[in-house]
């Protein structure tokens, strides 16, 4: 009978590492959500921790707080038509098109860069990041270290180290970018002696 709804268990069972991630993302402490929500911070930790198995009325209420629908708290699976929706934003000049599922703990954007935007302030956050370059020439910095990519060329580098990329020239650029959270994109591989690597495609 315990295994007639695996799914639902497995799902419930990912909650509390959800909970911590989604208030991780928006630079939340529990005594922030706490204030936020009416719930205690030692209910809030105990959710997070697993020690505590959420209601309902708990998940509704963490759902509005965090601004996400329910069903991305909970990280249901998706049944039926597994296609994104395309939808394309405008972002501090550039045209991103998120090609993720909104409750994917992996980001994947198509990023389109205009030429002549340069260079904004290096960012740094956990985890590491993949991009390729389909069309145009990017200009990548890691730390005091730069490369230039052409079309075909892919890098991945740790983005705890300050970091930014552009269009190099006077044309446009169009890369494919994976990021995630947290963690490497794709496992735990050993890194690499320098933070970022060319390779021909």
């Amino acid at each position: 009978m315990a295994d007639q709804f695996p799914v639902t268990e497995s799902v419930m069972n990912a909650v509390p590492e959800r909970l911590r991630r989604l208030r991780q993302r928006h630079s939340l402490t529990l005594k922030d959500v706490s204030a936020s929500t009416g719930v205690s911070v030692s209910t809030l930790s105990r959710l997070e921790s697993g020690a505590r198995k959420p209601s309902l009325e708990l998940l509704v209420t963490l759902a509005q707080s965090y601004r996400v629908p329910l069903d991305e708290l909970v990280g249901m699976p998706h049944v039926g038509d597994p296609r994104v929706r395309l939808r394309p934003r405008r972002r501090n000049g550039r045209i991103e098109v998120p090609l993720h599922h909104r409750e994917s703990d992996i980001n994947v954007l198509k990023i389109v860069m205009p030429p002549h935007a340069g260079e904004a302030d290096r960012r740094t956050h956990p985890g590491s990041s993949w991009i390729y370059v389909v069309n145009g020439r990017v200009r990548l910095r890691v730390g005091d270290n730069e490369w230039t990519l052409q079309a075909g060329e892919a890098a991945e580098f740790d983005t705890t180290i300050p970091h930014w990329f552009g269009a190099d020239g006077d044309r446009s650029a169009e890369i494919l970018s994976i990021y995630g959270p947290g963690h490497r994109c794709f496992g735990d591989h050993a890194r690499h002696d320098t933070p970022a690597q060319a390779l021909e495609a």
